[in-house]
């Protein structure tokens, strides 16, 4: 059924095979497939079609055979498309079987239904079918957006992927700007590259030796509790917290009694935060620091979090692509996002394995400079350091203020250093700072921006329109004024950001949909415990917005480390072309994740 082309088959975010896809689906309801992928017992369909998504093929497989099936089918690198990857990859790699690419509709939908670039077509703001995984209750890397952006999702399990499928072809092939299409579709098979890759870390896993993690607790934390209370060293801190504040009853873990406490020892605090504690002047205060500092390890990364993440030497997080508005990813639980430094010496590389850890370098005031087109910067910061660079060229007076200057031009900073650094980096580089500018301006007018590739940002509530026409009115109060000011300041920060952060989530899934490719063609027989299908390449296993870890046989270490590089620039000319903006990447091979600094 699978056509074969005799191209060279292009990699997994440009987009290419011309045969169309291969779209899964299952015959009837089951357990797993009310959630979008067969039940054991259940039949699938998988419908040949063409690039405009008409069918013209077919062929009913029981839910058993479809890994047969699929490995077979792959010899002719076929497109698939279902509704999730998160529903249909795992059980495929439980039986050893890899795919190349795939379209994910649950997640394409979302972007093809809210993006600016068919704002023209009849798919554009209708419900997308399914609820996708993003902003999950619970999940971690909500506050990686700047801003809790709720949105509801509605839809019907009951579609038939073959029509979503059509739908969302048709839909980009329906916009006039024919460049603007091209981003469209590079945006969405980086997007379903980037679904495979989630559901790839999960199976193979970060190595991860629960003996060394608990020798880290041990001496940073003390003693483990035998009933799960406060450890040894936690519990001393407390002895002396209470004695300090004359409260022999006081849990430092409770806010409300902790500001008590320090009021009635003469703190005039309003929270039991750290940044405020900080400014005061007491006794009791470094204890506290460092009572909190210890405490959120226990909590975040203590023991209960190694019995219930870490198990056959491997921490399996579960990443949701997309699950921040910008694009960036969150987690459902295991907080993946905030590994901390003091348990990174607990990522250990199996026997004859190494790992590969690699982060950009300036990621976002870089694809900054590759938005804005602006020379100047890619200048400043070719060939070294951009902050660096900066300060060389007489911007700024140090590395810091530049660091600082450029936060702020990205995030909308009105105080401080940073702020006061502004109008030099606008004066040296003023396409940059326009285009941040403009996009600030948009939000504050309520209208929707765009990242390079076309994912779109959500527009105010209805309630925010109506606070700005209420404090328009000639009878509006100061406190109606006042709240409408900071909601437009608030909603222009976000739209600011959401330009370069949305453009960076789309480097790097662009950056890793590369790098899988380059990885999986690297073979070679090795000892140690990956599991099938990655038990003889180097893979992913660890994923931070701007840094990946992979884990290579030692044999193929090297050539893994020239892949990430290689990787990241083509990531760069897939997003600005010819544009001389580099994305330099600090590449380290290390038996350990804390090695890599």
């Amino acid at each position: 059924m699978t056509e074969r082309s005799s191209q060279t088959p292009m990699t997994a975010a440009s987009g290419g095979w011309p045969g169309g896809h291969l779209v899964a689906s299952a015959r009837r309801e089951g357990a797993s497939a009310r959630q979008g992928g067969p039940a054991d017992d259940s039949e699938v369909t998988v419908t040949e079609v063409d690039r405009t998504g008409a069918a013209f093929g077919e062929r009913i497989i029981p839910a058993a055979g479809l890994p047969g099936f699929v490995r077979a089918a792959e010899q002719g690198h076929p497109r698939w498309a279902w509704r999730s990857s998160r529903d249909w990859y795992p059980p495929l790699l439980a039986e050893g079987v890899r795919i190349e690419r795939c379209r994910d509709l649950a997640l394409c939908g979302v972007i093809v239904r809210g993006s600016a670039t068919t704002e023209s077509t009849p798919l554009h703001g209708t419900a997308a079918p399914w609820p996708t995984a993003a902003h999950p209750p619970g999940g971690e890397g909500y506050d990686d957006a700047l801003f809790r952006l709720d949105e509801s999702r509605s839809g019907s399990p009951d579609v038939d992927p073959l029509s979503e499928l059509s739908a969302q072809l048709a839909a980009v092939a329906a916009v006039e700007d024919r460049r603007a299409a091209d981003r469209l579709r590079l945006l969405l098979a980086a997007e379903s590259a980037g679904s495979l890759v989630a559901v790839e870390m999960r199976h193979a896993g970060l190595p991860w030796r629960a003996d060394v993690h608990d020798r880290v607790l041990t001496r940073v934390l003390g003693r483990r509790h035998p009933l799960g209370g406060r450890p040894e060293r936690m519990e001393r801190l407390v002895s002396v917290i209470r004695r300090e504040l004359d409260a022999p009853m006081l849990n430092p873990d409770s806010p409300v009694e902790l500001v008590r406490a320090l009021r009635r020892a003469g703190l005039s605090v309003s929270s039991a935060r750290a940044r405020e504690l900080r400014g005061e002047r007491h006794p009791v205060i470094p204890v506290l620091l460092e009572y909190k500092k210890l405490a959120r390890l226990h909590a975040a990364n203590g023991w209960a979090w190694l019995d219930a993440w870490v198990h056959d030497g491997r921490f399996r997080p579960d990443y949701i692509p997309g699950g921040v508005v910008t694009g960036r990813w969150a987690t459902s639980g295991g907080g993946a996002l905030q590994l901390p430094k003091q348990v990174r010496a607990a990522v250990v590389a199996d026997p004859e394995w190494k790992l590969i850890v690699a982060d950009a370098a300036q990621l976002e005031p870089r694809i900054l400079t590759g938005l804005a087109r602006d020379e100047r910067m890619a200048a400043a910061g070719r060939g070294r350091d951009l902050y660096d660079g900066l300060v060389d060229a007489g911007v700024v007076d140090s590395r810091e203020h530049a660091k600082v200057g450029m936060l702020a031009a990205m995030y909308g900073g009105t105080t401080g250093d940073g702020a006061r650094v502004l109008p030099r980096l606008a004066r040296a580089f003023p396409h940059a700072m326009n285009l941040v500018s403009e996009a600030a301006e948009a939000g504050e007018r309520g209208d929707a921006v765009s990242t390079l590739l076309g994912r779109t940002s959500p527009t105010p509530s209805e309630q925010w329109f109506e606070e700005q026409r209420v404090a328009s009115l000639p009878g509006a109060t100061p406190e109606q004024e006042r709240r409408a000011r900071s909601r437009t300041r608030d909603w222009g920060r976000f739209t600011r950001n959401f330009v370069v952060q949305g453009t960076a989530a789309e480097w790097a899934l662009c950056w890793m949909a590369e790098l899988r490719i380059r990885l999986a063609r690297m073979t070679v027989d090795a000892p140690g415990r990956a599991a099938p299908p990655f038990d003889r390449s180097p893979h992913l296993v660890y994923f931070l917005h701007d840094e990946v870890v992979v884990h290579a046989p030692a044999a193929l270490a090297d050539a893994a480390a020239d892949a990430v590089r290689a990787s990241a620039r083509s990531a760069g000319r897939l997003l600005f072309g010819d544009f001389p903006v580099e994305f330099p990447l600090s590449v380290t091979v290390v038996d350990s994740y804390d090695q890599a600094g």
